[in-house]
């Protein structure tokens, strides 16, 4: 079983046009709606690769019961707490042509200390051994920094592995709890550690930070350049094929899916680092914010590489 929460759930609305331009009406030629949410992108896909999973988080007023009767409509199980305040929506401006976009998402509802504890209750409730949570996105107002690291130590207590997607110190914090895996992206890791990204040198050198806060493993997203997957004792190095990027939103959830999914499985770390970057490619070349089917990920994982490289 994988379990996604979402603390901070949005609705992405996605504009195309035929190209941005500043201080002029511009009519969108196409519009989608797509049921966002890091954890909640983690699940679409992992339903992409054949996998179901439960969608965890807040939602809130005639916002949150659209988002929850997507998830659905798509097959996915959900389980919230509602929250007083309305789930927020995302909107994404993106050329038809060039694949430039421009994304504003909002700040969202403030959650109470109640509203908190209710889903801190809902997960303890639910979880059980063996299981692998997925705690994924940014804080709702409200919320304390140490909220993930609270979640961290309810998921592993029980037997079951946390998988920690977030930034800042919230991303901090959930470190020293000692999750199974973090998936920072570049720019996360350059916040956190203080240290530039410039090549794998710098890769590796930030994924050996993370093991040092007590992670188990590392999955450091670096957009189109791949990722680098480390434990402690190994680490591998994985590129993606180049793909036609439509829009990347999305694809970093997609490849902490692909990783997931590849660990559930077995699989050795290199073939788990490839499926990852693989589903992170389908995601970026796909409209709006959505994901290849298996066929179109496994056909991307065979064009990927992955090598081993030494960490220490």
């Amino acid at each position: 079983m994988i379990v996604t929460v979402t603390p901070n759930p949005v609705l992405d609305r996605t504009l195309i046009v035929p190209r941005i331009v500043w201080h002029e009406v511009i009519r969108a030629t196409t519009t989608r709606l797509d049921w966002g949410g890091k954890g909640f992108n983690v699940s679409r896909a992992l339903k992409a690769l054949g996998m179901d999973s439960v969608a965890v988080g807040f939602i809130g007023g005639a916002t949150g019961e659209l988002l929850e009767r997507g998830l659905r409509e798509l097959g996915i199980a959900t389980d919230f707490v509602r929250i007083a305040g309305e789930t927020r929506t995302n909107v994404v401006i993106a050329e038809q042509d060039t694949g430039r976009y421009l994304k504003v998402n909002e700040a969202g509802p403030v959650v109470s200390a109640e509203e908190q504890a209710a889903l801190l209750a809902l997960v303890r409730r639910r979880v059980r051994p063996g299981e692998l949570w997925v705690l994924s996105g940014s804080l709702p107002l409200g919320v304390p920094p140490a909220f993930y690291a609270d979640l961290v130590v309810t998921v592993q207590q029980a037997g079951a592995q946390a998988f920690l997607d977030t930034s800042g110190e919230p991303l901090l914090l959930g470190c020293q709890a000692g999750p199974y895996l973090v998936k920072p992206n570049a720019v996360e890791a350059q916040e956190v550690t203080g240290q530039e990204i410039d090549d794998d040198d710098d890769a590796l050198a930030a994924a050996r930070f993370f093991l040092e806060q007590g992670v188990q493993v590392v999955a450091l997203s670096l957009g189109a350049g791949g990722l680098v997957l480390a434990s402690r004792g190994w680490a591998v190095r994985a590129r993606p094929p180049q793909v036609e990027a439509r829009n990347p939103v999305g694809a970093g959830d997609a490849l902490l899916a692909g990783v997931a999914w590849a660990m559930l499985r077995g699989l050795t770390p290199e073939e788990i680092a490839r499926w990852g970057v693989a589903c992170g490619a389908a995601a970026a070349a796909s409209e709006g914010v959505a994901f290849g089917s298996r066929e179109e990920v496994e056909a991307l994982y065979h064009q990927s590489s992955a090598y081993r490289c030494e960490l220490w």
